[in-house]
């Protein structure tokens, strides 16, 4: 019998060298819905922009990834 289940969606944001997982706030939202929701914790998330969503450990990941340059 073939079961279908819905995957946990994950986001993951790079900050400093670290990865930070964050929950899904709701999951009815779009992925930038829930990065603007993260924004206000965040400020990085105001310049990042969104992965496309890879399936890894029976969850959808989506990676915040920032667009802001380095400096020097």
């Amino acid at each position: 019998m073939l079961l279908a289940t819905q995957l946990q969606r994950v986001f993951i944001l790079k900050d400093k060298g670290q990865e930070i997982r964050l929950a899904d706030p709701e999951p009815k939202w779009s992925a930038e819905a829930v990065l603007n929701f993260y924004a206000g914790t965040y400020p990085i998330l105001t310049t990042a922009k969104i992965s496309a969503p890879e399936i890894r450990d029976d969850a959808v990941e989506y990676r915040f990834e920032s667009v802001m340059g380095t400096k020097g």
